[in-house]
This record gives structure tokens, sequence and C-alpha cells, in this order.
């Protein structure tokens, strides 16, 4: 497959002008219809969608919105922080010349620290609610009681919505974010993963049945691909009363501007990764040379493509007109490179990038494209970003592209295309394709999404306990399984939730004051952990108390007398907690990202000093640390291959009986690089010091099909040494964190929890 290739002529695009503009939008230059048709719909929708071309101004669509709620406090969704920072200047700009009143304030975590200490104190919580309750409390240029646009990231939504705020705050923040906003929009979010999009649907739900949308909250959701599982999310929504617009700017055929030149595009199966790179380096030189004039652009899934490629061409003498951008790459960099002919890029630019230039072309900012996608809703993404026009004087020069789509794409039908048929022949291709579908999005909603839903729930169920409203707390779980999916009811998550709350409280007891001893059961959960505790590790006492011979209050005699009862019971909360700990963390990562310097450009054109993930770290790069920096010395001559190694302290029989095919979180485990059979000396890094690593181990000879197919997707395994008392076993391998529940779900295999009670989706 590797020579595979197609040449498709994709049509120009437009969108339509708006021909008669409201009163209210007068001050909006060369509206388009799309936008005038958002402001209008949203009149009377709880919900708008707005699914326009990507480089159409939606986000100037979802400001008029605002206006119906000119009074009312509001939220930007950005998924990143680079976006969070060009949203909030474009919010102000809005702002100014719509003469609203609100404050526009973004907030990612470092704004959110950085904001003044000595009005409110210095937790992140803290300061963040007083904003929302009035900007005047934190900046004292701001009158008072003005409403604000708060323009935040994905993350810190959900760790406001799910409750998962230090425990003074978490309440009020929580309640500022679903009661405060009267216009709420989510930017991009068909790039959310599935954990992202659990919050944003239960927040929609939320709205619903708390009756937020009778009251006049207006949501709005900005894509240019729907994803079809969040389509269908939506119409159960609808379907339960939502009024929803759905609104594409390409249905108008009137007063047509044009949007996107003819794109020449090729499509490609990529060739093995070095003559990968090496043909993309003679593509790019090729380009440069024929049409020095010309912009274009790189775009590839790994980072280390990108700067592997980045060096080939600086070795060919194009060091000078070449910048990146990248997920590590600062701000500067980033500026430097938008001004150069050629830019490298990273998925970084798939979030609302427009490769503008200073001083604008005529043209298209970008006239060639090269990249690769795993996915459809990527490969639009990006494809969309080279050949834009709309509001350039010259529209007509085709723009080229060349796309590499995974070779399973063509396995599937790819290469039966009819190249006749334009942009609507090549998108109901790709819809066809099985293997550009997202992965783990419809498996996550139907597996362990309702115990990360459960959380917020619970929370809310105590808050209204005993108050008008608490019968609300079954009937939004309802409208969440009806909208996802599932097959057990609220008391079910209700009852894991406590035990898995119960574990993390009990986990928080100081051990060494023994307190455990006597405080375990006045801790929120704790009896309903303990009785799982006795359920592993005590069945006769189970059965004791089953039987109504004995109580749950009886125990407390046992841990106050029996020590290892006591430490046991808590190693046992430990483990429990980090193997959940994943459901309710953003973001997937192993390890915390280090602070790095990088004298020698190996990731950064300009700057020295940058963040990155360890694991990227250690496969592909030398270093030295250098007090709180480690120091990036040179790019490995053979990338590493990373491993886990476990110290089991228990015989092999034992640990295939306990620990296999199991969620859990293993002690003694530690990460080593390897250069073939040999370990390589890594020094001592220490984030990836753990005393716990969540995941799950399963056989890699009887699952090596599976593992195949997930390495296709873009997920990664490690293998893992078992190292027991008896042997040594080195055919296993480890999926870390939420990627174990995940795959497991996905393959349909069964999959035990903490409890040895099987995982069933």
């Amino acid at each position: 497959m590797a020579n595979e290739r197609l040449l498709i002529k994709l049509e120009p695009r437009s969108i339509s002008a708006c021909a008669s503009l409201p009163p209210e939008l007068a001050f909006i230059k060369n509206a388009l219809q799309h936008q005038v048709d958002v402001f209008e719909q949203s009149r009377n929708a709880d919900i708008t969608l707005n699914w326009s071309p990507t480089g159409t101004g939606k986000t100037e669509a979802s400001c008029t919105v605002l206006l119906h709620n000119p009074t009312q406090s509001a939220v930007y969704v950005a998924p990143t922080n680079a976006l969070v920072e060009q949203q909030r200047e474009a919010l102000e700009k809005f702002v100014r010349a719509a003469g609203l009143r609100h404050v526009v304030k973004s907030a990612s975590a470092r704004e959110v620290r950085e904001w003044p200490n000595d009005k409110v104190g210095n937790r992140p919580g803290e300061k963040l609610y007083n904003v929302l309750r009035n900007p005047a409390t934190i900046f004292s240029d701001v009158g008072a009681n003005r409403p604000i646009i708060l323009v935040t990231n994905p993350d810190i939504f959900y760790y406001a919505t799910f409750f998962a705020y230090n425990k003074n705050d978490r309440t009020n923040i929580a309640s500022a974010f679903y009661q405060k906003f009267g216009t709420v929009i989510f930017d991009e979010f068909h790039l959310y993963d599935a954990k992202q999009l659990v919050s944003l649907l239960f927040y929609l739900a939320y709205s619903y049945v708390f009756g937020f949308f009778e009251y006049g909250r207006r949501v709005v959701l900005l894509t240019a691909t729907p994803e079809p599982a969040c389509e269908l999310a939506l119409k159960n929504l609808e379907f339960k009363g939502v009024k929803i617009a759905w609104i594409n700017g390409e249905t108008d055929n009137s007063h047509l501007l044009p949007s996107q030149t003819a794109v020449n595009l090729e499509l490609r199966s990529p060739p093995e990764r070095d003559q990968f790179l090496l043909e993309l380096a003679e593509e790019v030189v090729n380009r440069f040379r024929e049409n020095p004039d010309q912009n274009g652009a790189v775009i590839l899934d790994a980072l280390v493509n990108i700067n592997d490629l980045y060096h080939l061409l600086k070795q060919r003498g194009l060091g000078n007109v070449i910048g990146r951008i990248t997920g590590p790459a600062p701000i500067a960099d980033r500026k430097r490179a938008m001004q150069c002919p050629i830019i490298l890029a990273t998925s970084t630019v798939d979030v609302g990038f427009n490769f503008e230039r200073n001083p604008a072309p005529t043209r298209q900012n970008l006239d060639w494209l090269i990249f690769s996608s795993r996915d459809r809703f990527s490969f639009w993404q990006r494809l969309g970003r080279v050949g834009r026009v709309l509001g350039k004087s010259e529209t007509n020069i085709d723009s080229e592209a060349i796309a590499y789509l995974p070779e399973t794409a063509w396995e599937q039908g790819l290469s039966t295309l009819d190249c006749s048929g334009g942009r609507a022949a090549l998108k109901q291709m790709l819809d066809s394709i099985p293997c550009l579908d997202k992965p783990f999005l419809d498996v996550y909603w139907r597996s362990e999404a309702f115990l990360e839903i459960a959380r917020p729930l619970l929370e809310l169920e105590e808050k209204f306990e005993n108050l008008p409203g608490s019968e609300l707390i079954p009937q939004l779980f309802n409208t969440l399984k009806e909208t996802l999916g599932g097959n057990r009811d609220w008391d079910y998550y209700r009852r894991r939730m406590r035990t898995l709350r119960g574990a993390e409280d009990i986990v928080k007891v100081s051990a060494k004051k023994l307190t455990l001893k006597s405080q375990w059961k006045y801790i929120k959960g704790g009896q309903a952990f303990v009785k799982k505790f006795l359920d592993v590790h005590y069945p006769f006492e189970v059965e004791e108390l089953k039987a109504k011979r004995a109580s749950i209050e009886q125990f407390e005699k046992l841990f106050q007398e029996d020590a290892d009862a006591g430490k046991e019971l808590k190693d046992f909360a430990e483990i429990w907690s980090a193997s959940y700990a994943p459901l309710f963390q953003f973001r997937s990562s192993l390890f915390e990202s280090l602070p790095i310097r990088d004298p020698q450009g190996l990731l950064l054109d300009d700057s020295e000093e940058t963040i990155l993930d360890p694991l990227h770290l250690l496969r592909y790069y030398e270093f030295a640390e250098d007090g709180e920096f480690v120091v990036v010395t040179a790019r490995a001559e053979v990338t590493y291959e990373l491993n886990f190694r476990m110290r089991y302290r228990d015989n092999y029989q034992d640990f295939v009986n306990k620990e296999l095919n199991k969620l859990t979180a293993f002690p003694n485990c530690r990460i080593e690089r390897r250069l073939g059979s040999a370990i390589a000396p890594t020094p001592l890094l220490k984030v990836l010091e753990k005393h716990l690593l969540p995941g799950v181990i399963v056989c890699g000879v009887k699952n090596a099909a599976a593992i195949f197919q997930l390495r296709k997707q873009g997920i990664v395994s490690y293998p893992i040494v078992i190292a027991c008392d008896d042997v040594e076993k080195q055919n296993y391998r480890f999926l870390p964190g939420l990627s174990g529940i995940l795959t497991m779900a996905m393959k349909s295999k069964q999959l035990r929890l903490p409890d040895d009670e099987p995982f069933i989706i």
C-alpha cells in the first residue's frame, strides 16, 4: 500500500454574504449570512450549533448571541490556552463595537495564579469565584458589578462543573458556573475528546433539567466538522424538548463570496518512517525552489517527525525560511514562525489557527499544504487551512495539498474513490471508512463515563437534600442516560461513587496520628468503602454482616486493635482511589511535563526554555539535569524503547490470579529505556517517581492483534517486565491510566475492577 496515490480536484468554496443586516448588528462590517442566522435563530433556541467552514467568522457569529442577554455574564470555552488569548482579544473588540458593558477576562490556570492576591487570598479557586461574583473584587480598575465574559479552557470548565476544585472553593465555583452565565459558548468542540464532551453534555443536560433554558440561557456550539456520535447525543436532547438550531453557512446560495480556492489534492499512503521524512523533505525543497514566493506548511501528528523534518530541511539549506509551531514552542517562536515561507506544525494549529501573515498577501495565506491525518475530523480541519480567501482580492489561484491517510484506509476502500466526483465524493468516501472514526468516543460514553458523571451528581444530590429540586437529580441522570446510552441506574452509580469517595477520603487521613482508627466511620462514604474492603479481604465477616449477626460499627474495634488491619484498609484505599484517578483527571498524560532548556534548538527555533512530556524526552533525546531544568543535549542516535518494570512481591501464579486483566494501581513500578535488550542508563527524574501507577496489564501474546490495531490508532502500550519472587516474565503489556479502561472496553475484553468484580459495558 505504500505507493498508493490518488489525484482529485476539490472545487472552490463560497459563503453567503448578508443582504439585509438587522439593525442590532449594524456595527458589524461585511457580515455573513450565517452570522446573522446565528443571531436570529438564537433568539428562541436553547442551543445553536454553527458548523460553517473554518475561517468564515464563527467566533464573531457566536458573539452576537451576547446581545440577547446584554446584562448577564457569559463564559467562552476555547480548547487551548493559545486560543484563549486570541479569543479574549476578539471578544474585547466585539464588546467595544457592540457597546456592551462586559468585562472580558481570560482565565488559564497560569493567569488565575497571577491575579492579585491582596484582595481575597491566593487560592486559585477563591480568586476565580470572586471574579465571577464581582470582577471589581480582584481588579481595581473595573467598575463595580459589571457583567463578565470569562474566556477559559475546557480544563477549568471541567474542574469547576465537576466539583474538582479545593474543598473550600468547589461548591462556590460550581454554583457560579451552573447559575451565573446567560450565554455559554463552546468553541471548536469537535476537537474535544470523550471526557471533554461528557462535561459539555452534562452541562447541557443540567441546563435543560434545572430550567435554565426556560429562563433564557443560550448555548452556542462551534464546529467545522461535527462528530456523528455527538450529533446523535444532541438529537436525543432535542427529542427531550431542548430547542436546537442547526446552522450551516453553505446552505444559502445567494450573495456568494469566495472562501476557499480550488484545491488540487493528492492522497497518499505513508511509507515507513525514514522514507516518509525523506519524501516530505524532497517535496518541500522542490516546492520552495520552484516557487520561492509561495507560502506553505507541513502538519504532522507526531512532534518528533516535525523536529526531525526540520533538521533534514536545515541540512538542505532551508533553515532560515522555516518556522516550527508545536506544543512546546513558546508564543515568541510561534509569532516568528507565522512569518516564515515554510511552517512545520503539529496538531496545535488545528484549533482556530489562521496562518496570518504581516503584511497580509492579496491571495491565500497558504498556497500549499502537506499533512497527515488519522481521522476524518482532523483531515477536514487541516485541509481547511489551505487556500483561504475570504476578504482577499485574489481568489482564483488554485492551492495544492498532499494528504497522507493511514494504510488501513486504503485497505478499507479509499483506493476506489471516484476522483472525478470532487468534494462530495471525497466526503462520502471518508465517511464510509471505519478506521477514520475517532477511537474511544462511543465506547467511553457507554462504559465508565457514568461513574465520572456520578461525582457531580452526588455532590448536587447532597446539596439539594431535603430541598426543592432534589427530585431533579434522578431526572438529570436519566436524561444523560438517554442522551449517551447506558444500562445501569442511578442507585448503582451512586453506590459506586460513595465507595470511591470514601476511599479517597480515607487516603487523606493521617496514618501517623492513627486517626483512621477512630475517624473512618465519620468519613463520607467511609462505611461504604469499609464494606467493600471487607468483601475483598474478610469474606467471613461479610457473611456475618449479611446475616445481621454483626454491624459495620463493630468493625471499629478491629481497626483500633489490629494495626495491620488498619494499614491494610488504608493501602486498599490508596490503590482503589489511584486506580480510578484517571477517570477524574482532565489530561490523560501519565506524568507531569518537565521544564526544559534547549540551547541547541533541537525543539525550539529562538527560545531556549519550554515544558515537555518526559516520555517524549526519554524516547528521543539525550539530556542532563541542571537545577530545576532538564537540558536537552542531543537527539538520540537511535530512538529508545520505553518499558516498565514491576517488582511483584509474591509468586508468579499469584500475580496472574490477582493482577492480570485488572484495573488497579501498581506499586514498585518504574520506567526504563532500552536499546535492544540493553537497559540505557537514565538520569533520575523526580517526575517519573510515582508510588502507584494506574492501568491494566495484559498478556502481550494473547492480545497481540488488538495491540497492533490500537497502535495504528495511536494508542500506545508499553512492554512491562514482571519480576516475581520465583520468576521474571517479559511477555506482558502495560496500558497506563485511562487508556487501560478504554482499550479493554473497546476490544470487548473482560476487565476486572479493583474489587475483582467484572467490568462490563
